[in-house]
């Protein structure tokens, strides 16, 4: 695109370009392709967020977050670990074709802090730890000594039996007393 976009003609060019990729786009892919800088990005998603289209911020860029299909199981699982288990945690969920929505930990002054996970495969649990790496980003976990929730989402209720199993065995979930 060689010309700049303006305002709402340019806000319903990104939302069609989220809607139709089947991958996440980061703010400056869409800075790029709208013909301005990443920052007016940032103003146009938190605008179309305003208006409820469900745009999700993920680690890898943007998505539009499609209804999900009525079929779909989810559950909160507790977990624990130290920061050198998260990616053989999240790949171990994945590795049962379950996908891992979120992370939530209980902050002693904020309460509840929820933040968007989305990965359903190892590639996108390489380029999520990647992102942490690269980033010298913190965990959320890190700021409970490794306790956590995380929101699992599957295909069916077997999914998530067998995968809690799994994480149970290899020491990851906690189990109430």
């Amino acid at each position: 695109m060689s010309d700049k976009l303006l305002g709402e003609d340019r806000r319903n060019y990104i939302l069609n370009l989220l809607k139709q990729s089947q991958e996440p786009l980061t703010g400056s892919e869409l800075a790029k392709q709208a013909n301005v800088s990443r920052q007016v990005i940032v103003g146009d998603i938190t605008l179309l967020k305003a208006k409820n289209e469900p745009i999700m911020a993920t680690s890898q860029g943007y998505v539009y977050m499609e209804k999900e299909p009525a079929t779909k199981f989810e559950r909160i699982i507790a977990s624990y670990h130290p920061p050198e288990r998260t990616e053989e945690e999240l790949q171990l969920i994945v590795d049962y074709g379950v996908t891992v929505k979120d992370v939530t930990i209980e902050h002693p002054i904020y309460g509840d802090l929820k933040a968007s996970v989305m990965v359903s495969n190892r590639r996108e649990v390489g380029l999520f730890m990647e992102q942490i790496k690269k980033k010298k980003a913190a965990l959320l976990s890190e700021l409970t000594e490794g306790y956590h929730l995380h929101t699992i989402s599957a295909q069916n209720e077997e999914q998530l039996d067998e995968v809690e199993e799994a994480l149970k065995r290899a020491g990851f979930l906690v189990i109430p007393s």
